[in-house]
């Protein structure tokens, strides 16, 4: 099953796609937004042209476990958008993603590949959204109940 893996956010979204058969994650790409419209007309045109079958979206919950502003306009737009391509929709716990990502694009430059600070922020949301998706395709992450 195709998923889509989403690391939401109101100026950057992350993008990361499994592969048919559902086992790995692949960072597709950071989508710019100025407007949650934007990323949502971008994401279909992506779930049409790649067969999705199915969204995994992160959410921002704050550290205790409490649902705040972040992470109602993250729920708010997953939802629109499931509706909107007509899949369902999984929301995870995606606190610390970026944190975890940023660690492994900082691996990445000791390990001799050399990122400028403007292709790390680049990478960081899409390696985010991807990481999410292992996770969850890996059994590793369980999904909200909200």
């Amino acid at each position: 099953m195709r998923t889509l893996g989403i690391d939401y956010g109101t100026r950057r979204v992350g993008i990361a796609l499994s592969d048919e058969g559902g086992k790995f994650a692949t960072p597709i790409d950071v989508l710019n937004v100025t407007a949650p419209e934007q990323a949502t007309n971008q994401i279909l045109a992506l779930i049409a042209k790649e067969a999705v079958e199915r969204l995994l979206v992160g959410v921002p919950l704050n550290m205790d476990d409490t649902i705040g502003p972040a992470a109602r306009g993250a729920i708010a737009w997953a939802r629109e958008l499931a509706d909107r391509a007509k899949i369902p929709l999984i929301l995870v716990d995606e606190r610390l993603s970026s944190f975890e990502a940023g660690q492994q694009l900082s691996e990445r430059k000791r390990g001799g590949e050399r990122l400028t600070h403007k292709r790390k922020k680049e990478q960081l949301d899409a390696l985010a959204a991807a990481n999410l998706l292992q996770a969850f395709l890996d059994g590793r992450l369980a999904a909200l109940e909200v």
